[in-house]
């Protein structure tokens, strides 16, 4: 696989179809072949994934599907959510651009609009010592599909009532999350922070999830650096982490 060609100065891998954008980015880290900013971009993703395993439905050519190579050895392991943040930011700021206003993050990854998924976020990282070495961010975007087997699922397309150009999309998403992540590795944290809880869904709203099989009422209330979900239930804080809580309604 060689690069295409430059793309907002990083280099640019287009595959027609691949399994997986991820494991491609992969596989040009293990043959060191990636510089920081590194691009892998599909319009078919045949084998594609979300958080735990889950699958990712796209319709190919339609929507966007890529991920990004990075090196924040800058970022302590503790602190690795706030890439997870930054990120969630740089996605949220194009689909408000585009006049999703009500855009949110559901965490700890999913992207949505109103009560509908709009796309989602997959972030693989290599530790090295108590930093990270390297994290890919695999990044889907439903853009111009119109039809889903998953009736919750939507698209920008969808809500704007119009088609958009994917690949404008693509460049300026990158340069958002460029933006956003010179943010984290300025050291910013408690800036995203507060941008990511002002935009994270159901924040500081009640409502009812399932946990260990069972329904409880409660309120989210932030975020660890962690990345575990505060909610208080029951008047008490608690902590959950993937896939130990469950959103009902």
């Amino acid at each position: 696989m060689l690069p295409d060609t430059l793309f907002m100065g990083q280099q640019l891998y287009f595959l027609p179809e691949c399994e997986s954008t991820n494991a491609e980015a992969q596989l040009l880290l293990n043959k060191n072949e990636a510089t920081e900013g590194c691009v892998v971009l599909t319009a078919k993703q045949t084998k594609g994934r979300g958080q735990r395993g889950n699958s990712w439905e796209a319709a190919p050519g339609k929507n966007i599907t890529l991920s990004v190579i990075l090196s924040p050895s800058f970022l302590a392991v503790r602190h690795q959510f706030y890439l997870n943040i930054a990120v969630a930011l740089g996605v949220l700021d194009l689909l408000h651009e585009l006049g999703l206003a009500t855009a949110t993050i559901k965490w700890p990854n999913d992207l949505f609009v109103e009560d509908k998924k709009l796309g989602g976020i997959l972030i693989e990282n290599t530790i090295n010592s108590l930093c990270l070495q390297h994290s890919i961010i695999g990044i889907g975007l439903n853009v111009n599909q119109l039809r889903f087997s998953y009736p919750a699922a939507t698209s920008i397309a969808s809500v704007l009532q119009q088609e958009l150009d994917v690949q404008v999309l693509v460049k300026r998403l990158l340069e958002l999350l460029e933006k956003r992540y010179l943010q984290l590795r300025a050291g910013q944290h408690d800036r995203l922070k507060y941008a990511y809880l002002q935009r994270l869904f159901r924040f500081q709203e009640r409502h009812l999830f399932e946990v260990a099989g069972k329904q409880v009422a409660g309120q989210i209330i932030g975020v660890r650096e962690t990345g575990e979900l505060a909610v208080e239930m029951e008047q008490k804080l608690h902590y959950f982490g993937f896939k130990e809580i469950k959103y009902l309604i």
